[in-house]
């Protein structure tokens, strides 16, 4: 960060928002979903579709008049983000950064079971086994990826354009062919990748401190615990954050009994 430079608004967006965002005292904590949205809508104001595949999830977000109307996630099974392609790069010695153009050099892709990464890897194993080149075992896992999210994440959702393909997969010039291939028109612009933290920034502005916010936090001890509630039947697991040997913050608890 250059010098003198003051800081009047910190947002956080994904798994771990709630955690970081105690931990930087920032002033907005929203879901990715609305994050991605926000920071679309700024680049493409009339979005109606938002396909979005990253490291550890994917979803789907539907917007019509600049307004959220429905969405979707994947469900926990990794198959079909960014960390099962990563994986199968790796099994096939291929930088991941060449998977797109391994994929487009194909003429036969394979057909890859990618509903599960289990069965994946191992319809992977078999092709290679019964002699498919790496260009169409890529190709076939491209498009099973497609395939995968527009079955188990989209599930008959009504896509309209324009349509905008985001997160890091996006760059997958692979798996952008086949979306095309079934979409048609699908946008991929160079901040795809990091629109959910464009949209974040964008928020945190709108809703910027008075005060400027200290990042200095290197000397500052974060630690957690966690023990389990017995005040009633549910028995939550209870995280306890800590600073500084204080209590900052509590989270599980069902019936908010316990602070």
């Amino acid at each position: 960060m250059p010098k003198n430079c003051e800081i009047y608004g910190i947002g956080t967006t994904g798994s771990a928002r709630k955690l970081i965002g105690l931990m930087l005292n920032a002033n907005i904590v929203k879901n990715e979903i609305t994050a991605h949205a926000v920071g679309t809508i700024n680049f493409h104001p009339d979005v109606k579709t938002i396909l979005e595949i990253g490291g550890q999830d994917s979803k789907i977000i539907i917007i019509r008049n600049g307004i959220i109307v429905d969405y979707a996630m994947n469900t926990l099974c990794a198959a079909g983000t960014g960390s099962f392609l990563s994986s199968q790069a790796k099994r096939l010695s291929i930088p991941i950064e060449e998977f797109g153009t391994y994929a487009l050099n194909s003429k036969n892709p394979a057909k890859i079971a990618a509903r599960c990464t289990v069965f994946a890897e191992s319809d992977l194993i078999h092709k290679a086994q019964v002699g498919y080149c790496k260009q169409d075992i890529i190709a076939g896992l491209c498009k099973s990826i497609v395939l995968n999210y527009l079955n188990n994440v989209v599930k008959g959702k009504k896509i309209k354009g324009p349509i905008i393909f985001q997160g890091g997969v996006s760059k997958n010039k692979g798996v952008l062919k086949y979306f095309r291939e079934i979409l048609n028109e699908v946008i991929v612009d160079e901040y795809g990748h990091l629109m959910g933290a464009i949209g974040i920034a964008i928020l945190s502005k709108k809703n910027k401190s008075e005060k400027s916010i200290d990042l200095n936090i290197k000397d500052i001890n974060f630690i957690t615990k966690a023990t389990e509630c017995d005040k009633c039947p549910n028995n939550c697991e209870i995280l306890r954050i800590y600073k500084n040997d204080n209590q900052v913050d509590s989270w599980g608890s069902m019936c908010g009994k316990v602070k």
